[in-house]
């Protein structure tokens, strides 16, 4: 059984559906990139599973659980956190502080989980009394990564975690991703920076007008020359 599954998901803003009809799965093992053009439904996506736009039709199933238009608070109990692409920190508070706050679930000792953002992102931790609004972009995107792990998801939903980063933030960020999957988190995540992305994807997803395009495992994205040439930029790679 797939940790997240979205069955056939319409939804929008108002009385305009942006996704008509859209398929995702993915297992707790996976890494899930969902890649396309501007105004494809990427976001949104996200969006609907969190519960901060309303689902017209379709459902969507967290581990055998039916979570269609389930408010936001009730998800992030049940293992699911969500980094949006902008205001993701609080950057009047410190950076220790903006970690804190994603435990506000917990009533256990977090120190230990708290040690472990540290130990994935030592800048932080150099910075911990810093305001987190004083960080570089890149920084900003850890704290951000960090407070959604805070709440120890079993999946994290990251939007666009790339954007606006520098080439050696990208390939940090990313590396971290990786990181966060291999010790027991499923992500699901949007990127503009398709390529990359689905150079770590387990499962890849190519949205376009809100419907899927394409599915598939990174690789076999990346080796379709359909893809490459409507969604990547350009010609496969030799």
């Amino acid at each position: 059984m797939s940790l997240i599954e979205l069955r056939s998901i319409v939804a929008g803003y108002g009385g305009a559906p942006i996704l008509h009809g859209v398929d995702i799965a993915i297992d707790q093992s996976d890494i899930g990139v969902v890649v396309g053009p501007n105004g494809a439904g990427k976001s949104t996506t996200l969006k609907a599973v969190f519960g901060l736009l309303t689902v017209t039709a379709g459902s969507i199933v967290f581990d055998g659980a039916d979570i269609t238009n389930a408010r936001s608070d009730r998800l992030v109990p049940m293992g699911l956190s969500y980094v949006p692409q902008e205001k993701n920190i609080f950057p009047t508070m410190s950076v220790e502080e903006n970690l804190e706050m994603g435990a506000f679930i917990r009533r256990d000792d977090f120190s230990g989980s708290l040690a472990s953002v540290y130990e994935m992102f030592p800048p932080l931790k150099e910075k911990r009394r810093q305001k987190a609004g004083e960080l570089s972009g890149g920084q900003r995107q850890m704290v951000a990564i960090g407070r959604a792990l805070m709440s120890r998801p079993r999946l994290l939903m990251l939007d666009e975690p790339s954007a606006g980063l520098s080439p050696r933030y990208v390939l940090e960020i990313f590396e971290r991703i990786v990181a966060i999957n291999k010790s027991g988190v499923g992500i699901l995540m949007v990127e503009q920076n398709a390529r990359q992305a689905l150079q770590i994807a387990s499962r890849g997803f190519v949205l376009a007008a809100g419907q899927n395009r394409f599915t598939g495992t990174g690789r076999e994205l990346l080796d379709d020359p359909e893809v490459a040439k409507s969604f990547l930029g350009g010609a496969v790679p030799a």
